[in-house]
């Protein structure tokens, strides 16, 4: 017999690693027959909010954004979005003021939302809604080394001030430094196993596992076992980091 109290699970004032084990569905106005688990969000001290859906045959998910834009990713399966079919790895950026509709979803289909209030920049417009496929998008060596590869999944241009990007580690790949900065992370490995640092704490990661990282907290880390290490991550860029 399992012991129901054991769980790898985290939840800190500056981080948090989240695993399959301990979700719990949530009910979302307009999102109608799917499993919706909150996993990052405002109530734990967050500033964007991470969700996974599970959708089946008779899912529809519905709104109108207002304050905040919606990344969606499709990490398995298959579903409509406003009319366009997606699988496996791709995605769809909504912006501020629009409609999406979500339905037609294969079994088990997953996706992964990001949920950001979009701060208007002066001089600049409101990004449109942008569909992309992270297969056609080139994995960049990171800091030169080709064990780490990075894909930029929206357009590096000061219209967004969200970036979602896919981390992917060979395994023995890690971090070249202990990073420590501003921006803060929200992601979920989609593949592979390692070992993250946050907060000066150590931690066993594997596919399914979520972090949170709010800003400042110290981060490293590094793959492990027999293949690549992936994980898809938000975080805030593009505006000035100060309100002052």
């Amino acid at each position: 017999m399992e012991i129901s109290a054991l769980t790898r699970s985290v939840v800190k004032n500056n981080h948090a690693v989240i695993c399959p084990d301990g979700y719990v569905n949530s009910i979302v106005p307009g999102w109608l027959h799917c499993k919706v688990t909150v996993i990052i969000n405002e109530q734990m001290g967050a500033r964007f909010c991470q969700t996974l859906i599970t959708l089946n045959e008779k899912s529809r998910l519905t709104g109108v954004t207002a304050a905040s834009q919606i990344f969606f990713y499709v990490i398995q399966g298959q579903c409509t979005v406003n009319e366009k079919v997606l699988s496996a790895g791709q995605y769809v950026y909504i912006p501020v003021g629009k409609e999406y509709i979500i339905n037609n979803a294969a079994e088990d289909t997953q996706l992964l939302s990001f949920h950001k209030v979009y701060e208007e920049l002066p001089g600049y417009h409101i990004p449109p809604v942008l569909y992309g496929d992270a297969a056609t998008v080139t994995g960049a060596p990171f800091l030169g080394d080709p064990a780490l590869r990075l894909q930029t999944l929206l357009p590096d241009e000061l219209e967004f001030d969200m970036a979602v990007n896919i981390f992917t580690y060979d395994p023995g790949g890690h971090l070249p430094f202990v990073e420590t900065h501003i921006m803060e992370h929200g992601l979920i490995y989609l593949q592979g196993q390692g070992v993250y640092m946050l907060d000066h704490q150590w931690y066993p990661i594997k596919k399914g596992d979520a972090i949170w990282m709010a800003p400042y907290c110290q981060q490293w880390f590094t793959a492990m076992g027999k293949e690549p290490a992936v994980y898809i991550y938000y975080k805030n860029v593009n505006r000035f980091p100060t309100s002052i």
